[in-house]
């Protein structure tokens, strides 16, 4: 697994650092995601998280352990702000978390095992989750859509523009990738060619 990534794309009200492994005295606040320990067992992420709200002092800082998915290089591990500014979205081993870190007991694990890729499309206000068949839009109110199945096993994304995601989806029936093209404010197919 190389190093996690760390992209601060969306404006947000907290700092977070990356752990090279879970201190030997836990801070008053710590948070196991998800709450399952014989996960956790596996490995984890672990950040050190700081609350900054606009206006106010730092709040209370808390650990967040996130459990890893697969020791897979191909699968991402890292830090993503997200549209809504009190959240932060934490991937280990292509598991994603959506931790609220105003309330860090409020969090959502987003149901693609494993996510394989994170894109952010500020302009949308869409933190985007690309999985085997399907992405997953989140936006600042939680889950925005999710496309509707773009491939049998494999979705590659080759291009954001003007609010269409282009990328190909591979068909099993023809062993061919196909291409497609989701409107990012609906996530459904505005163009879907055939081979």
């Amino acid at each position: 697994m190389h190093g996690p990534c760390l992209d601060l794309s969306f404006p947000h009200h907290w700092q977070a650092q990356v752990l090279p492994a879970r201190p030997a005295i836990l801070p008053a606040r710590h948070f196991v995601y998800p709450a399952q320990a014989e996960e956790v067992e596996r490995g984890a992420l672990e950040v050190l998280v700081r609350p900054q709200p606009p206006g106010e002092p730092a709040g209370q800082p808390f650990l967040a352990t996130c459990a890893l998915g697969f020791r897979d290089p191909a699968v991402p591990t890292g830090l993503w702000s997200a549209p809504n500014p009190d959240e932060l979205c934490a991937v280990c081993g292509g598991y994603a978390y959506i931790l609220n870190t105003a309330t860090p007991e409020r969090f959502t694990m987003l149901p693609y095992r494993p996510v394989l890729q994170v894109l952010p499309a500020p302009a949308q206000q869409l933190l985007l989750f690309v999985g085997h068949r399907n992405i997953l839009a989140w936006g600042s109110g939680g889950e925005a859509w999710q496309s509707p199945r773009l491939s049998d096993e494999g979705v590659t994304v080759t291009a954001v523009m003007g609010g269409i995601l282009h990328g190909l989806g591979w068909q099993l029936l023809t062993d061919k990738e196909v291409p497609f093209a989701l409107d990012l404010q609906t996530g459904l197919l505005v163009t879907s060619a055939s081979a």
